[in-house]
């Protein structure tokens, strides 16, 4: 018999200087049996960094050339597609002919030089493309906040976010690659 997902309840109070949003957003989270706690919290920390009234979250690992999270826009089509990890050059194109932007929040450091490295140049020709990236120890920690029922204040200023609950306020520093074709690092 198959494992079903785990369900995760959160709620949400965004408070982001950069872009002026600030909202609060009850959340349902589906973790599938594959998906570690990391991934999860890195799909948590996309959606604060993005939050919207049309964001969601994608179906998951169990469906293939779907994004972990999407923004639909006016006409009901993808606006912003937000993948997390490492997704291949061939998946990132795919995303950029359906939809109007194209953000990565990488992680795993060891896997993120390589394939920045095999996969800059031509991501540079994505023009809709920004990649961004968390440190492996940010990471550890936002996995550590994870909790079948969470309730979480974010502030985001200047690239910095700052998550707290009610046992651990977490500083973490959201680094860029590439932001709308154009390599930063």
């Amino acid at each position: 018999m198959a494992l079903g997902a785990t369900i995760y309840k959160a709620t949400i109070d965004v408070s982001d200087l950069d872009r002026g949003y600030y909202g609060s957003h009850q959340l349902t989270i589906a973790r599938h049996p594959s998906e570690t706690e990391e991934r999860m919290m890195v799909r948590v920390l996309a959606y604060c960094l993005y939050a919207g009234e049309r964001l969601e979250f994608g179906k998951g690992l169990s469906c293939e050339n779907e994004p972990a999270l999407m923004e639909t826009n006016d006409a009901g089509d993808i606006g912003r597609w937000i993948d997390v990890g490492t997704p291949d050059n061939k998946a990132l194109r795919r995303a950029a002919g359906r939809s109007e932007d194209v953000v990565v929040l990488a992680y795993d450091e060891p896997k993120i030089d390589p394939w920045w490295a095999a996969n800059k140049g031509d991501f540079g020709k994505i023009g809709k493309l920004t990649v961004r990236w968390l440190s492996d120890d940010d990471i550890r920690k936002l996995a550590d906040m994870a909790r079948r029922t969470m309730r979480l204040a974010v502030t985001i200023q200047d690239g910095i976010v700052w998550l707290a609950n009610d046992e651990v306020n977490l500083e973490i520093e959201v680094k860029t690659l590439l932001t709308r074709g154009q390599q930063v690092f």
